[in-house]
């Protein structure tokens, strides 16, 4: 008893595409794969030589156009229709047309190889004017010499003229073949560039700028060794609250006499290591500029001048308390003692 052959159906790939085709009946182009799977186009470019070779003749493929149906922008299509260009699959052609105007005519083509061998083959059938044949040379008569009439003695005897030589044929050049000239392109009249508008002035300095000179770093106006010590140690302590400000020995030395300057003018500690170290930059590249811009440019004014204060005496006479830089006498008794140095004033 023979068994029937059964036939599988086709597994499916693993990976990859598989294609669920459904057969098409209206609204379908055949697109040539020399254009969907080109190496040489971008994606951009197949995509808008599809979308042209879809389209019906007659319509208007311009930039313009273009961009007016999809998203890209125009310098983008302008882009993919001159790669299409390049690799033949677009041809646009200016012409004239009535009233003096010039008008774009643009050709698609599914498969541009085919299309050049089509216009090769045209211009190799093209009729070729033949050179006009050179007129046949016509042998002149050859002319006797007369010969004198003679008294006859003798009887001479007759010359027969013998065979004429054929003439040799006359070779006609063979035509050359001239190709047929190409059509001169159109020129087209190009109108003169628009001049560049003139820059407006600059709302921005020139790099040529000159820069506002940098501050000099604050030093004390009394310096001691117990201000310099108290700001080479708010120095070396600014790593503890601030790990970004870790400077090295040199740039701590330099820094020391702006601090200095901020301690003499009654900064606390805790403040000026604030004021230095709080909000810094992102990244910070150069800790020591950014203290020594910062030591210089929020510098705090000088202590206003302290009142002098007068001590208190004790008046030599009643004893009693009054503000001089000197001991004595109050201002009353200094008053009684001069009445009573006035001998006019005192009565018997």
């Amino acid at each position: 008893m023979d068994t029937q052959q059964v036939s599988a159906p086709p597994r499916a790939p693993s990976a990859g595409v598989v294609h669920i085709n459904i057969r098409l009946t209206d609204g379908y182009t055949v697109i040539s794969n020399r254009l969907s799977q080109h190496r040489g186009l971008s994606l951009l470019a197949i995509g808008l030589g599809t979308h042209i070779q879809s389209l019906p003749d007659g319509w208007r493929v311009g930039i313009k156009a273009l961009a007016a149906i999809f998203p890209e922008s125009e310098a983008r299509i302008a882009a993919a229709l001159r790669e299409l260009e390049q690799h033949g699959f677009l041809r646009r052609i200016r012409e004239r047309v009535g009233g003096g105007k010039l008008a774009t005519r643009t050709e698609s083509y599914n498969h541009p190889q085919a299309a050049i061998r089509g216009r090769m083959r045209e211009r190799m059938a093209a009729p070729v004017p033949e050179a006009a044949p050179a007129p046949e040379a016509v042998p002149e008569p050859e002319v006797l010499p007369a010969v004198a009439a003679e008294p006859a003695t003798a009887a001479e005897p007759v010359r027969v003229p013998g065979p004429e030589p054929e003439p040799e044929p006359v070779r006609v050049p063979e035509p050359v073949r001239v190709p047929a000239p190409e059509p001169e392109p159109v020129r087209v009249s190009v109108p003169d560039p628009v001049p560049a508008p003139v820059p407006g002035p600059r709302l921005v300095p020139t790099p040529t700028a000159p820069r506002k000179p940098r501050l000099p770093l604050p030093a004390p106006q009394h310096p001691t060794e117990a201000l310099y010590a108290a700001a080479a140690d708010l120095l070396a302590g600014l790593p503890r609250t601030a790990p970004l400000f870790l400077l090295s020995e040199e740039d701590a030395r330099g820094l020391v006499p702006g601090v200095a300057a901020w301690l003499e003018r009654g900064a606390r500690p805790d403040a000026v290591r604030a004021a230095l170290t709080e909000d810094p930059p992102v990244p910070l590249r150069h800790p020591a500029k950014l203290l020594r811009h910062r030591l210089a440019a929020l510098l705090p004014p000088p202590l206003p001048a302290a009142v002098p204060v007068v001590p208190l005496q004790n008046c030599d006479d009643c004893d009693r308390a009054f503000r001089s830089s000197v001991p004595g006498c109050c201002r009353g008794c200094r008053d009684a003692r001069a009445y009573v140095d006035e001998p006019g004033l005192i009565s018997a």
